[in-house]
């Protein structure tokens, strides 16, 4: 059977990220978009015109429309968050400019709500910057900032990815994590314990643990090419996923006499992009959406991506379903089932014009 059927399409432009949230009554989704197709011009993977848009929609029933935007160049990712009574959106801008040479020293702006739109909250500074992510621990708010690349010209340049702490008024630096192109977070605690994984593509993707002042290294993930993370509890145990675009996606489980997670089994294929759990009909699933094969000179954006669905303690490859330069997903409440929003980011033929897809999951 199919797990998934086709909704809607979404037009977007370079599309990285899905995320959808409530204020109220209404619940919108943005999309942050990388780069629009600049005319007349060989259509290159790290080519067109960054000066870009988050796409705001807003949901209504199992369809999205057109609500809005907000200026926002390279657009990598979008995190939503409360503090109190006030709500943010906090969008990852990677570089600025329509043509070589890009300029990746390019400030990241939160957003604050003031009751009808979204309005200039603050401006944090940072080098190629990939996601937010906000998340709390003994009860003080916090925002992961990844971010850096190493690609050439810009060795000297990069910057390690930061943890900020929120003041009372804004927020300030806190700690910077060791990296060299940051990619992804995942945050998730195991009974008192908080951890933080942070994806890293040219050096050690590294899970960190609280130790009740900062954020501390605690285990190695994958050694390159690391992109993103889940974690599920089955069976008794609590499993972690690591996503690499390269060969070596897989999966772990915490054993809780050593304290860390231990290979379990590996994921077959390259291309991981990012990931999703999905429970369906007392079932747990999950969802890989597969970016590029290839080189970034050289790409192969159209790819199938896989629905695994967890049987006999492995996750087992399911369905798969087209992409096209896959780079998030997102999972929806439904009456009818989980929706899934999965943002392409670039079409077969390497322009950035392609379409966000919008669909139902049956377990």
């Amino acid at each position: 059977m199919s797990h998934l059927t086709r909704l809607q399409l979404l037009p977007t432009s370079g599309a990285r990220a899905a995320e959808p949230f409530r204020l109220g009554p209404l619940e919108l989704l943005a999309i942050p978009q990388l780069s629009y197709d600049i005319p007349g011009t060989e259509p290159r993977m790290n080519g067109g015109d960054s000066e870009t848009e988050v796409l705001l929609l807003r949901r209504d029933g199992d369809s999205f429309e057109p609500w809005g935007s907000l200026k926002a160049p390279g657009g990598e990712d979008a995190e939503f968050f409360t503090i109190g009574d006030r709500s943010f959106l906090a969008v990852a801008s990677i570089r600025t400019g329509a043509g070589r040479p890009y300029d990746f020293t390019v400030p990241s702006h939160i957003f604050e709500w003031d009751g009808t739109g979204f309005v200039p909250f603050q401006a944090v500074d940072g080098f190629a910057a990939k996601q937010f992510r906000h998340f709390v621990v003994d009860g003080q708010h916090f925002l992961a900032l990844a971010q850096g690349v190493t690609v050439p010209g810009t060795e000297k340049d990069t910057r390690p990815s930061v943890i900020l702490r929120w003041d009372g008024t804004r927020f300030v630096h806190f700690q910077e994590i060791n990296s060299r192109w940051g990619y992804n977070w995942h945050f998730f605690t195991m009974g008192d314990t908080a951890f933080l994984a942070h994806a890293d593509h040219a050096v050690s993707s590294v899970l960190h643990r609280w130790d009740g002042t900062r954020f501390v290294a605690h285990q190695e993930l994958a050694m390159s090419a690391g992109r993103a993370f889940a974690t599920f509890d089955a069976d008794g145990d609590t499993y972690l996923v690591v996503a690499c675009i390269g060969d070596g996606s897989r999966v772990l489980r915490w054993d809780p006499v050593t304290g860390f997670f231990v290979q379990h089994h590996d994921l077959d294929g390259t291309g991981a992009r990012e990931l999703a759990v999905v429970r369906a009909a007392d079932r747990l699933y999950v969802i890989r959406v597969n970016f590029i094969q290839g080189t970034p000179d050289n790409p192969v954006p159209a790819l199938m991506s896989q629905v695994y669905r967890w049987e006999n303690r492995r996750l087992t490859v399911v369905e798969e379903f087209p992409t096209s330069g896959g780079t998030d997903l997102a999972v929806l409440d439904s009456p009818d089932g989980p929706l899934i929003v999965q943002t392409n980011a670039l079409a077969a033929n390497l322009r950035f014009a392609t379409h966000t897809v919008v669909y139902r999951f049956s377990g």
